[in-house]
């Protein structure tokens, strides 16, 4: 094939793209989804920071005031730069990626089947994201990628998806990998990165109320244990359970377990002065 074929080729490539359905469906759409997820969960809690109320200041995991008034047009910025050039990448790679592709629009599954991906996708991604996160503390992928993320120190919802572009397109692409690999309906991938989003903007809210109905998710600390992250900066690596940090090396940040065990033994003393009553 010469130099002219090649260049006849591409376009009509990339026109089989836009005229696949699943490239609007799993691609363009769950690209909305996630976005627009993102916003509803992460707006009213980084609305709360920004007012910054007295009545729930005791609740507030650093003693710091937020910095959402200097990060809230860069965050905005960036999730608009970060999801178009994801989307760019998505659709440059697509007539690629089709063919490996395992999403459909079938049968969707049976309510226990649906639960039972869903935990998978929890566990695996979070399992992923994990190693991917420890590589991100690397020298040079430190300096150059992570670093962004890390300039916000005391978080509010928002700096959930405050990252580089390189790290954007990671942790996006972290998420298709367990659906993927399950040929899960294209509904129950949305569900998913509902979920993914909603974990983003809790983990990042900079509260730790203790009313959270997200602390009924077994291993699941909520914002507390990612906060411990930005603010100590190393260790606390898994995305959304903590127990991988003891699994994988004992990785836990040191005052985050002294937090959680300061935390129990309040909790049990004030049961004990109840029941003395």
């Amino acid at each position: 094939m010469d130099s002219t074929q090649l260049t006849q080729l591409l376009p009509m490539v990339y026109q089989d793209t836009f005229r696949d359905p699943m490239y609007w469906q799993m691609g363009v759409y769950t690209l909305l989804i996630s976005v627009g997820t993102f916003l509803i969960f992460a707006l009213p809690w980084t609305i709360l920071a920004f007012i910054d109320p007295v009545s729930l200041q005791k609740y507030k995991i650093q003693d710091k005031p937020f910095q959402v008034k200097k990060y809230l047009l860069p965050n905005l910025a960036r999730i608009a730069i970060n999801s178009s050039i994801f989307l760019v990448l998505l659709t440059l790679s697509w007539p690629l990626f089709q063919h490996i592709n395992t999403i459909h629009t079938g049968q969707f599954p049976a309510w226990y089947w649906l639960l039972a991906q869903l935990i998978f996708f929890i566990f695996l991604d979070d399992f992923l994201y994990y190693w991917m996160h420890r590589a991100m503390h690397s020298r040079w992928l430190l300096v150059n990628v992570h670093s962004v993320h890390h300039r916000i120190k005391n978080t509010c919802a928002l700096d959930g998806n405050y990252f580089h572009w390189i790290e954007f397109a990671a942790t996006a692409s972290l998420a298709l990998v367990a659906p993927i690999i399950l040929g899960a309906h294209l509904y129950v991938l949305w569900i998913w990165i509902i979920i993914r989003q909603f974990e983003a903007a809790d983990g990042h809210c900079g509260y730790d109320l203790p009313y959270n109905p997200v602390k009924l998710i077994p291993f699941y600390h909520g914002a507390v244990y990612h906060d411990f992250h930005h603010a100590r900066f190393k260790g606390n690596y898994a995305g959304f359970l903590s127990y991988l940090d003891g699994f994988m090396g004992n990785t836990y940040v040191p005052q985050y377990l002294k937090y959680i065990a300061a935390k129990r033994l309040n909790k049990n003393s004030q049961k004990a002065s109840s029941q003395n009553i």
